[in-house]
């Protein structure tokens, strides 16, 4: 890929600094200027040409938001937004993800989460330049009254399990938005700092015929809810006499993230075998690609997007070579593929008990 060419786009000082220390490290990266407002910002991005850019949301002059949606419409580039924890930040976050951001991160803090805060960093950046920028157009508001696919039978004991990373938070809601509201249990996770996961989970609820929210400890698993994976935090499936329910943990990061997607998919592949189904899509790196196949290998259905419709083809990429996906597909045909599959399994097994039934009338007789 080269060196990746960095512009920093923060009112801080103290940030601006920050940030170009700690990307400064690394040989690969290269911070080729910083910017103290959206109208600087302009004018270093046509002289400068950086591949990716670090944009806080909280300006003068212009807030981060307005200056995005602008930049995607008219001069897209790959962009880290480098956001407060705070809920209103969280939700501007989450927009700007909408309008076109690859990856959001948290602003560095108490130094202690220094080193942890760099590494992400580090990571978003990296993945941003390996990112497929599209311009954006129209109005993005979706609706799902329009899409959503029929599905005619409700059941406790199948699981649909996702996991994404860069350019993630759409391809999850374009999956979520055409699942009818009695679907399968679903299980979540998007790689995303802890706060951000709640304005994620509240935003597709807002779009999504299912119930979507961030998990929490003990939370049941069934028909018409989707449990988001909170930040920070990793979410393992697990059994309960005839239901599942997830647990939420801490412990260490898995392949460099907390939630990590190979968590989520081994426990799946433990607990519901074949009564699953597996979806990896867009992001950078391998989380999920093992865990993939550990629920292929234990009869799940599975599934990756492809790369043509990916931000970034890693983590379908990696699966894809393990033999962990049965089917690689367009992002736009994966909830048909999932409903059809279910629907199919449905149908094959009424048709096993009847012509069963049959066999036994034909005995008696």
């Amino acid at each position: 890929m080269g060196v990746v060419r960095v512009l920093i786009v923060d009112d801080s000082a103290l940030v601006r600094k920050v940030l170009t220390m700690e990307l400064s490290r690394c040989r690969d990266i290269e911070v080729v200027g910083s910017a103290v407002d959206p109208y600087v910002a302009r004018d270093k991005i046509v002289r400068l040409r950086p591949d990716v850019i670090t944009l806080d949301l909280e300006m003068p002059r212009m807030n981060g938001l307005a200056f995005l949606a602008k930049l995607m419409k008219y001069y897209p580039l790959p962009v880290v937004v480098v956001s407060s924890l705070t809920p209103t930040n969280s939700e501007a976050a989450i927009r700007a993800l909408e309008l076109g951001a690859v990856e959001v991160i948290c602003k560095p803090g108490p130094a202690s989460r220094t080193p942890e805060i760099s590494q992400q960093l580090i990571h978003a950046v990296r993945a941003a330049a390996s990112a497929q920028i599209t311009q954006q157009k129209g109005n993005l508001e979706t609706s799902a009254a329009s899409t959503t696919l029929p599905f005619n039978f409700q059941t406790t004991n199948k699981v649909l399990a996702i996991g994404a990373s860069t350019g993630g938070t759409q391809a999850i809601e374009s999956v979520l938005r055409d699942l009818p509201p009695t679907f399968p249990g679903t299980v979540i996770v998007q790689h995303m700092p802890e706060q951000f996961t709640v304005s994620f989970a509240r935003r597709l609820n807002q779009i999504c015929q299912m119930e979507v929210r961030e998990a929490r400890d003990n939370d049941p698993v069934g028909p018409g809810v989707a449990l988001v994976a909170p930040g920070n935090r990793h979410m393992l499936l697990q059994q309960s006499g005839s239901r599942y329910l997830v647990r939420i943990k801490a412990g260490p990061a898995v392949n460099h993230h907390r939630p990590s997607v190979d968590v989520l998919f081994q426990s799946v592949a433990r607990c519901a075998g074949s009564n699953a189904v597996g979806v990896l899509l867009t992001g950078m790196g391998a989380d999920g690609a093992k865990g993939l196949l550990a629920m292929h290998e234990k009869g799940a259905h599975t599934l990756a997007q492809n790369e043509q419709t990916c931000v970034v083809f890693g983590m379908p990429r990696e699966a894809i070579k393990l033999g962990a996906a049965e089917d690689v597909m367009p992002l736009q045909n994966i909830p048909r593929a999932i409903v059809s599959f279910w629907q199919s399994q449905e149908k094959g097994m009424r048709e096993e008990f009847q012509s069963g039934g049959n066999a036994y009338k034909q005995t008696k007789a």
